[in-house]
């Protein structure tokens, strides 16, 4: 992420208060609040230099819901709206198939063939992540004696640049959930959206990214914020904690997709939305797809914008993908 390479390792931690110490820590966060933090002692930065190939694979991609076993989830999202117990959901669903490679190989040809403004690699012990996160989720800078942050939901993905309306509501009533969010954890009056409703371009398709910003208070450390803040609303729906009990009664453990993967360093931090992203677990690689969902979805329209999202970076990982 932002070219920095971090080795030495010097601790593993799944306790986020450990942040704060003022060291360079690799941060891996599962959908379900699990906390991997390495801290590490050497940081440069320098671009990434994978030590293997990537090999070719005729290996099945198979996923955790058929066609029409992920439109039933989106008609039972739409369900649930309409008896007013939420207002939006994130449908996802999960790609797995064979593995016994390192990803480094992969994260190499993601640079190469899908660069992403928050592309990371990590591997620790028990871990090992290749994202290319479009997604920012907390960002953390120091100046002037407080210590600014911003988050920038990504709602809203299209293969051109227009837009539905559904899309754009999609995003702003994510917006409003983000800026109560921080609200809980920054100084009175400081939250703010600078920018709403943007058309962002990536590789294969476009998003509708906006940014919420705010002064975090000073009593506040990364407890705090892993409480307040987790799941990112993005990826969980409104009300958040009605969706993740929907999400939860629908679908298997994410793991590492949408979660976090990022890295702190003392009052700076980035911290992305782990989506477009492989990960390792045991013989089988992952990677995660899915869609929000309003009362306006269209279950098959849902189910294409997984496709969309999937089959550029599934092809750049080879195997046989079906849909």
């Amino acid at each position: 992420m932002e070219g920095k390479s971090a080795t030495n390792l010097l601790a593993l931690s799944s306790d986020p208060a450990s942040l704060g110490d003022g060291g360079f820590w690799a941060v891996s966060v599962s959908y379900e609040g699990e906390w991997h933090c390495a801290k590490f002692g050497d940081v440069a930065d320098e671009p990434f230099n994978a030590n293997n190939s990537w090999p070719a694979s005729d290996d099945q991609w198979e996923s955790t819901f058929s066609k029409q076993g992920y439109i039933d989830y989106v008609e039972r999202i739409r369900l649930a709206i309409a008896d007013g117990d939420i207002y939006q959901a994130n449908a996802c669903r999960i790609y797995s198939r064979k593995n016994l490679e390192s990803l480094e190989g992969l994260f190499a040809n993601l640079l190469a063939s899908n660069p992403a403004p928050y592309s990371s690699y990590l591997r620790i012990p028990g871990v090992e992540i290749a994202s290319a996160s479009p997604e920012l989720f907390f960002e953390m800078t120091d100046g002037e004696g407080k210590r600014r942050v911003k988050t920038s939901p990504v709602k809203g993905t299209s293969a051109t640049e227009k837009f539905p309306e559904k899309d754009r509501s999609e995003n702003i009533m994510i917006v409003d959930l983000m800026r109560n969010d921080l609200s809980s954890l920054c100084e009175t009056g400081s939250v703010s959206t600078p920018r709403l409703l943007a058309v962002e371009p990536h590789p294969g398709l476009f998003h509708l990214v906006s940014d919420v910003v705010g002064d975090l208070r000073a009593d506040v450390g990364w407890r705090e914020i892993a409480v307040q803040l987790l799941p990112a609303g993005s990826i969980s729906g409104a009300p958040k904690s009605s969706a993740t009990s929907l999400i939860a009664a629908n679908e298997s453990k994410r793991g590492p997709y949408c979660g976090l993967i990022g890295w702190v360093h003392g009052e700076q931090a980035v911290l992305a939305v782990a989506i477009r992203t492989f990960w390792q677990d045991e013989d089988r690689l992952h990677f995660g797809s899915g869609a929000g969902i309003t009362w306006s979805s269209d279950a098959k329209a849902e189910w294409d914008e997984t496709v969309l999202k999937a089959s550029r970076l599934l092809k750049i990982a080879g195997g046989r993908f079906d849909q």
